[in-house]
């Protein structure tokens, strides 16, 4: 059957559009890469001032005596379980169960919002007794080194609210499984580092 030229360049564009966007995305996930890299820049940064600074505490609060073991245990477990929960919704966007991702997502960002909301009743509790961030140099090093992973994590949880509706409006498509892919890199990103929190700044904090 003879094929008309402008079947033909049908075909072409349809390819070519496919081609376009394949390319487009393996763009945006290498830039994510990239982000990625000077993020791990700026959290190494901030380790090391806290490592130089921590035993500067001006005769004020000490880890020992703000650290509260049961509460950095409690946040550790919620976080390494929210990115369980994720990979789980990975695994549901691969299998094309949308409501499966959707309700594996939904339960990773309440975790995530439970593990925020632990974090600001920690300092809460510790501006209460004084030991605010003006205080020592101990303490603005660790304001300054939790509270940036802190907001990371409410910044990933508001990111995955924006993947959500838009799997919800459009279903799970090459753009919305390159996002979710994206935010589960990110998510487990910030699981990484908190494991390095939790190992230097709280356990050797309270030893």
């Amino acid at each position: 059957m003879a094929v008309s030229n402008k079947d033909l360049s049908g075909v072409l564009a349809r390819g070519q559009s496919a081609g376009h966007s394949h390319d487009e995305n393996e763009l945006r996930v290498a830039g994510f890469w990239i982000f990625l890299s000077t993020d791990m820049i700026l959290f190494a940064c901030l380790f090391a001032t806290y490592l130089v600074l921590r035993g500067n505490t001006d005769a004020g609060p000490t880890p020992q005596q703000i650290f509260d073991v049961r509460g950095f245990t409690e946040e550790t477990f919620i976080l390494l379980t929210s990115s369980f929960t994720c990979g789980l919704a990975t695994h549901a966007m691969h299998e094309g169960r949308r409501g499966g991702l959707i309700t594996w997502l939904s339960i990773t960002a309440l975790l995530g919002l439970s593990f925020v909301g632990l974090e600001v009743s920690e300092f809460v509790h510790d501006v209460g007794v004084g030991a605010t961030m003006q205080r020592s140099a101990f303490l603005s090093a660790f304001f300054t080194l939790v509270g940036t992973h802190g907001l990371h994590v409410s910044i990933g949880i508001l990111w995955m609210i924006s993947i959500m509706y838009q799997i919800l409006k459009r279903g799970i498509n090459a753009t919305t499984a390159r996002k979710l892919t994206i935010v589960g890199l990110y998510w487990h990103f910030l699981d990484v580092v908190w494991v390095f929190l939790f190992t230097v700044v709280y356990l050797m904090g309270v030893m």
